[in-house]
């Protein structure tokens, strides 16, 4: 089901400042469900994201015959019923928004005694799947998909997996985890090579949870025939949630605001990396370790940003935090080159092409490459930006109003509740100027 329409209004606030605590990391909460679901035992999920999209993955377990307590806000108790535990559903399992959990189940799901079809929404259903499927079934999964190899996915059950090894032609976290979960079902070993080292939230669940499993960077193999025993899993705080704050509060004069419990993957910690190259003050403070994760306290206070050509190295490592980059790009002093990111251009919108368009709404020199941007830093002024549904799209240009010379109405901003619910109170406490704002024309 589409989510309902829903615009805002933003313009400068005050300067951030305080501390806080984003909601939970939604792929480890992806991962904690699933786990959870095929552990033997019973798993507690502290720090659970309340987003659309891990909310779905939860709903869908709970299709599979996973019992999943839910006693308060942000917890999980998941009672796992072991590896080949899960029950034939009784219809169609939806992901939602959740790209994620789509790509992840089709792996978990080919090596099932049953049939499952795995449906999206409009963004979700025109997301490519086929990167996917493609190694499920060099792996003997059956998979039919939608024209163009996109939802839904209907996977039949009932087949002998064998494990492969996968040099993996693009660098995605999601590609390679479908491929492990299957190997927890397949025969023999299952490795997966990148092109370039990727996020490891998979790998380092799975030894949490007891699996014997074999990772480096850009690099994972496991074999089947093991069982996963459940742990509890404090889920830590979403780094590509903080990353709207650490933007901000570097762009707002006056800013000074700690983020408490951030994960800091060492695979997706990019943007802090960019940031710093810009001019950015951010200090790290380590923090310990939730869920296998490390985690560390972040303290970002304003600076004067320049603009960079982004390494290409980091690119895999702030896929998902470009939209931020963007927009301090567009505030920053020079000029700013981003490459290597085509991948940017298949995920819940174009987010080259729709960061582009609605920067140069407000002002921004921006213009689009095919596999990134060249920004041109300057003012902005305030005007009409459409995110195209896309969450973060839509949370990034509430950053950048907070620079603006006047008002920005934002549209079409409902889906960030699939990852950041409570954006708009959160921010508006932290400092900027944002309100909720019914849709016209």
């Amino acid at each position: 089901m589409s989510a309902p329409t829903l615009d805002w209004q933003a313009s400068a606030g005050s300067a951030l400042t305080g501390e806080v605590q984003v909601p939970g990391d939604k792929s480890v909460s992806h991962r904690a469900v699933m786990l959870g679901a095929l552990a033997e035992g019973r798993c507690e999920i502290e720090g659970f994201l309340e987003g659309e999209d891990t909310r779905a993955t939860a709903a869908i377990f709970a299709n599979l015959g996973v019992r999943i307590e839910a006693p308060s806000a942000s917890r999980r108790i998941v009672h796992g019923v072991g590896l080949h535990g899960l029950q034939a559903p009784a219809g169609v399992l939806d992901c939602g928004n959740a790209g994620t959990g789509m790509r992840l189940l089709a792996g978990l799901l080919a090596g099932q005694g049953f049939d499952s079809e795995l449906v999206g929404d409009a963004s979700l259903s025109r997301r490519p799947m086929a990167r996917v499927i493609s190694p499920l079934q060099a792996m003997g999964a059956a998979i039919e998909a939608g024209e163009g190899g996109r939802p839904p996915l209907r996977i039949h059950g009932k087949k002998t997996l064998q494990g492969i090894d996968f040099k993996s032609p693009v660098a995605s976290a999601q590609v390679k985890s479908a491929v492990l979960l299957a190997g927890l079902y397949a025969r023999g070993t299952t490795r997966v090579s990148e092109p370039h080292p990727t996020r490891d939230y998979t790998e380092r669940m799975l030894a949490a949870f007891g699996w014997p499993v074999r990772f480096g960077p850009g690099e994972a193999s496991l074999d089947g025939g093991h069982r996963l025993r459940a742990i509890p899993v404090r889920v830590p705080a979403d780094f590509s949630s903080a990353a709207f704050f650490l933007v901000a509060a570097s762009l707002v004069p006056g800013s000074d605001l700690c983020l408490r419990q951030v994960g800091m993957n060492p695979r997706r910690t990019g943007l802090l990396d960019a940031l710093r190259a810009m001019g950015a003050d951010i200090t790290v403070a380590e923090a310990g370790e939730q869920g296998g994760e490390p985690v560390a306290d972040l303290r970002v206070r304003h600076a004067r940003l320049r603009g960079i050509d982004v390494p290409v190295a980091l690119v895999p490592d702030m896929i998902d935090e470009f939209p931020a980059l963007f927009v301090a790009a567009a505030l920053a002093e020079g000029e700013t080159r981003v490459s290597g990111a085509a991948e940017l251009r298949v995920k819940e919108s174009d987010r080259i092409a729709t960061m582009a368009a609605a920067l140069q709404a407000l002002g921004a020199d921006i213009h689009e490459t095919p596999d990134g941007a060249i920004i041109r830093g300057g003012r902005l002024r305030g005007g009409d930006a459409d995110s195209h549904g896309d969450h973060r799209i839509a949370m990034a240009l509430a950053v950048a109003a907070q620079c603006a010379g006047g008002e920005v109405r934002i549209r079409d901003c409902a889906n960030v509740a699939t990852s950041f619910p409570g954006f708009e109170a959160l921010a508006r406490g932290l400092g900027f100027g944002l309100q909720v704002r019914q849709p016209v024309g």
